[in-house]
């Protein structure tokens, strides 16, 4: 199963044409099954401009296949312990979301199509599978 990360839906909605966005269309174009986790539909919400590119985002999230934890507690403290495992290594992840996005990926036994170099730092303590075009 594919997971698809924030860092490519917003390339895709702001139109930008870059290689994991084409990744995506060919992906939707194929009917390939795919996953949103849902915490990337709330930071890609967060980030509308108006209420207009709200409902749009809504209308377009409200349709999609969600990703979300099962076991809130485990899936977090599993995501916190990346966290806590990079910095052991002297690995810096710019965000707490990126390791709970590779939980998600991880606890789905999916694979991750993303555009943020965190996700590869991630690979260095977990086996995280990925998509980077």
């Amino acid at each position: 199963m594919i997971v698809v990360d924030t860092s490519v839906l917003v390339d895709l909605f702001k139109g930008h044409r870059t290689p994991a966005v084409e990744r995506f269309r060919t992906i939707e174009h194929e009917g390939n099954p795919y996953l949103l986790p849902a915490v990337c539909c709330q930071e890609l919400l967060q980030g509308a401009r108006d209420e207009r590119e709200w409902r749009l985002l809504e209308d377009y999230l409200g349709v999609q296949r969600i990703l979300a934890c099962s076991d809130v507690w485990s899936t977090r403290a599993k995501a916190a312990r990346i966290f806590f495992d990079c910095r052991r290594k002297g690995i810096t992840i710019r965000s707490t979301i990126d390791c709970l996005v590779a939980q998600l990926a991880l606890d789905a036994s999916g694979v991750l199509l993303h555009d943020d170099r965190d996700f590869e730092l991630i690979k260095e303590v977990r086996p995280l599978k990925t998509i980077r075009s």
